[in-house]
């Protein structure tokens, strides 16, 4: 590596809206202020809301509701058929 050509890597410390201060590495001069961070963050909390914009969530729903409908339905007939096939009697010559 060739000196004086990298920026110095010093710690620092980020400073989140909701108060949350943690310490890293960076390269960037100065402490940090950042508008979110995983303390809150929707995805992170568990908070996370799906928003359903121009009903997109509802008509995929809607979509594949009937294959899922069919697969159910499949699922209990090869039950029953099952079912059946285990209670008929046994013949033998």
């Amino acid at each position: 590596m060739k000196a004086g050509i990298h920026p110095a890597y010093e710690e620092i410390t980020v400073t989140c809206a909701c108060g949350h201060k943690f310490q890293t590495r960076s390269a960037h001069k100065g402490d940090m202020r950042v508008e979110i961070c995983s303390n809150c963050h929707p995805f992170f909390t568990g908070k996370q809301k799906l928003i359903d914009t121009e009903g997109r969530v509802d008509r995929f729903q809607k979509k594949y509701q009937k294959v899922k409908d069919a697969a159910e339905a499949k699922k209990v007939a090869d039950d029953i058929k099952k079912k059946e096939k285990a209670m008929a009697p046994v013949i033998r010559a």
